[in-house]
């Protein structure tokens, strides 16, 4: 094992022009200038009506742990990536700058001004990748997320998507789906350390392992006790549902449909569980669902659902198209210039920029975003941006359990503002207008 990966720094997550644009600034006198950066999103995926902040508790983690170590100072020398000036000025790295944005678990909607980073361009720049790659995955799986949990209404989800992504990944979308409405995960590492719910009993291995279907069942619930859910579908669904009852009587805690025509299979199981007395026994499906898929069971007697693939992978939009961009610099007196990129299809609005969410009575009915500020009049509404990290000092509310739980209770009350529209799974246009007034 190589001295990089004993490294517990999250500094090398990050991309090898961040470094080299530090070298050059320092060369250049320009690295100790006054900078903000921000992070926004020219669009929603197509078709979406919002998106959901997530990723920021994990940043203000990372940022909290960001720093060169021998490991990665050796790495960079010995590879000749940065110069010696570049390497020494790394070594004391630490941020002391500012950052607001959106709390986590807010809506947010095309040019939402997410996150700004306030401090010197050399600190600043150096968290770009970091940032975006939280950001953009997390926003993702979240956004997808609360859309599936609105098709769900008042039926439970539970992530069960660790197996199709990448460990790390597994963690932060277990993470990033219960801030969007899940109920629970399957992934026992993000459990322990964002104190999520888990939930998971057996799969058709454990069937499969045993003589006969009867004798898994018998193992499991001898084991488990009889609130446990036995998966039907091994082999034939009816015959394991008669065995199920006959093995744990009607008190059975519940019933999983992995495969074939779920609707129908629902239906069919409910009626059979019923005749057999066990009408308290829930049914879960799982297989391949998305927000679509979960809609069309809604009329289903279904209790919950299981989410897998499309919800670690965005249902569609992996990635939430967020950019980080410099928007305003200090000039050779102190005082802020405007700064903004013009380059076709992808331009960038230059100043500070203040955000607050209009509201007709309980429903939102518009992105306000004031460049620097918003003129009075423009009305009653909720301002959006948040104190996260003040003069390098993280604000530990938003990190851990008590931030996811501080994300969900957000995302919960950010999406009762919304008009009804929003919960739309039809393509069209974001729930509310963004609109942007300078002066």
């Amino acid at each position: 094992m190589s001295d990089l990966t004993r490294t517990d720094s999250t500094a090398f997550f990050t991309d090898q022009y961040e470094l080299t644009m530090v070298q050059a600034a320092l060369e250049s006198g320009a690295a100790h200038r006054k900078s903000l950066f921000e992070v926004f999103g020219r669009s929603l995926p197509a078709g979406r009506r919002y998106g959901v902040v997530a990723g920021t508790g994990r940043i203000l983690e990372m940022i909290r742990d960001f720093r060169f170590d021998d490991a990665e100072l050796s790495f960079l020398s010995r590879e000749n990536i940065v110069d010696s000036r570049t390497i020494d000025w790394l070594a004391n790295y630490r941020f002391k700058g500012n950052i607001r944005g959106y709390a986590e678990g807010e809506i947010y909607f095309p040019g939402s001004p997410l996150l700004t980073i306030e401090s010197t361009f050399a600190e600043g720049v150096i968290l770009e990748t970091l940032i975006l790659s939280a950001m953009n995955y997390d926003c993702a799986v979240a956004s997808a997320a609360s859309r599936m949990a609105q098709a769900a209404g008042d039926r439970p989800c539970a992530e069960m998507g660790g197996r199709r992504t990448n460990e790390h990944a597994a963690v932060a979308a277990a993470r990033a789906a219960v801030i969007g409405g899940f109920a629970s995960t399957s992934n026992l590492a993000a459990g322990l350390q964002y104190g999520l719910r888990t939930i998971g009993t057996s799969a058709h291995s454990f069937t499969l392992l045993h003589d006969s279907e009867r004798e898994a069942f018998a193992a499991q619930l001898k084991s488990l006790g009889t609130d446990t859910t036995l998966l039907l579908d091994t082999y034939d669904v009816e015959e394991a549902l008669t065995t199920a009852i006959e093995l744990a009587g009607p008190k059975l805690g519940g019933v999983r449909i992995d495969s074939g025509d779920l609707i129908e299979q629902a239906s069919e199981v409910r009626e059979s569980l019923d005749r057999l007395g066990a009408r308290d026994t829930t049914i879960t499906v799982t297989s391949d669902l998305d927000e679509y898929a979960i809609a069309a069971l809604a009329a289903s007697p279904v209790d919950s659902y299981g989410v897998g693939t499309r919800v670690v992978t965005g249902s569609g939009a992996p990635a939430a198209g967020l950019v980080y961009k410099l928007v305003a610099r200090a000039d050779e007196a102190g005082e802020w210039t405007s700064v903004a990129k013009h380059s076709s299809g992808k331009p960038s609005r230059g100043g500070h920029k203040e955000a607050l969410r209009l509201i007709d009575g309980p429903i939102a009915v518009e992105e306000a975003v004031g460049i620097p500020t918003l003129p009075d009049d423009v009305g009653e509404g909720r301002r959006l941006s948040v104190d996260l990290v003040v003069d390098g000092e993280v604000d530990e509310s938003f990190i851990g359990a008590a931030g996811v739980k501080k994300a969900c209770a957000r995302h919960d009350e950010s999406l009762a503002e919304l008009p009804r529209s929003a919960r739309r799974l039809q393509d069209g246009e974001p729930a509310i207008p963004t609109v942007f007034y300078s002066n």
